[in-house]
């Protein structure tokens, strides 16, 4: 099984992000193989709160150019946790 920190790798902190707070819906950058199961077990351990949901997105990476010289930067995963009951991640209460 997998370490809860090498599935979360961090939160991702934008203005679409903030909005999403209201609703109980937090933001994170994950491990490209965790399957939603796993991304809620870890935020469950990590945070102590009861996850709801998991909507996952996989996000193709950006084109770059250095010059005439044409790279990509790297393919990521992003997950949207929603919550259930009143409890909230801490960590956000600050941000909004």
């Amino acid at each position: 099984m997998k370490n809860a920190h090498d599935i979360i790798i961090k939160p991702i902190i934008t203005e679409d992000s903030m909005d999403r707070l209201a609703d109980k819906k937090y933001t994170f950058e994950v491990a490209k193989d965790a399957n939603k199961i796993e991304i809620a077990k870890a935020i469950e351990e990590i945070f102590g709160v009861k996850v709801a949901k998991v909507n996952t997105i996989s996000v193709k990476g950006k084109q770059k150019r250095m010059g005439r010289y044409v790279g990509f930067r790297p393919d990521w995963k992003k997950a949207i946790v929603t919550l259930e009951g009143e409890k909230t991640i801490e960590f956000f209460d600050g941000m909004y």
